[in-house]
């Protein structure tokens, strides 16, 4: 274990497809630097009300046409669902915030679970019983208890202090790139941008969606004494590593065994099929992918099993 030496503030909003897109590069980045870096979520809330994603001509049909293609560059989960209508993402960051409240450590994963409803299913980010269903999916959240606080004063007031964090962009390097966005008269950081900071206050932007060779880069330039991991053996290393599994895109990410060599998915989703079938990996596929995670632990197989296939 080590003490985190940088902390990141991650801009981020459930309903968006880039920042759902980054999450292979950053689970190489959990991989590789481990507890040596501190992420703290911002939730941007790009949306308050549906009608506004409907005065810019949005429509069902038309957010489901593009998924396919991010879908196809960048290998997370979509489904082509038309959804009953579109939805503001404000409630649904505001779940999140929620969830940090009651325990700080589920956060990235609450969003994850709200990104997977959001991209693969019917569900809407302003239906609470949609963010309900999806919320139970995540051990240790109690999904009840966070759609009742979505409305509390101090949740209100914590995701308002986010919104405005994100809004602070101006004059920044994420400005300067030209990565950023307009909203309500503000320059925005966009999702996915990453700030990160030392204790001393020095800082490094990583601004919008950007490859994983950008987050490192700035990594080293901050700080040389970060650690660096070397790459896992396995898939099922991986997964030991990430209690709340990966899809199949994630894993691949951080299995890549160099960053000259590009992240190969075949050979990842082979690798986990063929653990799935020996009993070592759980599959629960989403949007003609899975997510694949440990077994249960009444479903673990024989611990001879598990070591024949390691070695193999």
């Amino acid at each position: 274990m080590h003490a985190a030496k940088v902390t990141a503030f991650h801009f981020t909003d459930p309903g968006c497809p880039w920042a759902y897109s980054a999450r292979p590069a950053h689970a190489r980045l959990a991989w590789r630097f481990g507890d040596q870096i501190d992420w703290r979520l911002v939730l941007i809330g790009l949306s308050e009300h549906a009608s506004e994603y409907e005065a810019r001509g949005l429509t069902p049909g038309r957010a489901a046409a593009g998924m396919p293609r991010f879908q196809a560059r960048f290998g997370m989960p979509f489904s082509v669902h038309v959804k009953s209508r579109v939805a503001a993402t404000g409630r649904g960051c505001r779940a999140i915030v929620a969830v940090r409240q009651l325990d700080p450590t589920l956060e990235d994963a609450a969003l994850r679970a709200l990104q997977l409803m959001q991209f693969t299913t019917s569900g809407l980010l302003d239906s609470d019983e949609d963010l309900q269903l999806a919320l139970s999916t995540v051990s240790g959240v109690d999904a009840r208890e966070v759609i009742a606080r979505i409305d509390d004063p101090d949740v209100v007031a914590a995701y308002r202090a986010d919104r405005a964090l994100a809004r602070s962009a101006e004059g920044s390097a994420t400005h300067v790139q030209g990565r950023h966005a307009k909203a309500d008269g503000r320059v925005r950081y966009t999702a996915p941008s990453v700030i990160f900071e030392r204790a001393d206050g020095a800082r490094i932007e990583v601004g919008g969606f950007q490859p994983f060779e950008a987050y490192d880069t700035a990594l080293a330039n901050l700080d040389t004494s970060l650690e660096r991991r070397p790459p896992p053996a396995s898939a099922l290393e991986v997964l030991e590593a990430f209690p709340d599994g990966g899809t199949t895109a994630e894993v691949a990410a951080v299995l890549r065994p160099s960053d000259l060599e590009e992240k190969d998915r075949a050979a990842a989703r082979q690798e986990l099929i063929a653990l799935a079938g020996d009993g070592l990996v759980r599959c629960e596929p989403v949007g003609g992918d899975a997510v694949w995670l440990l077994p249960r632990p009444d479903e673990r197989p024989p611990k001879a099993l598990g070591e024949a296939r390691r070695v193999a």
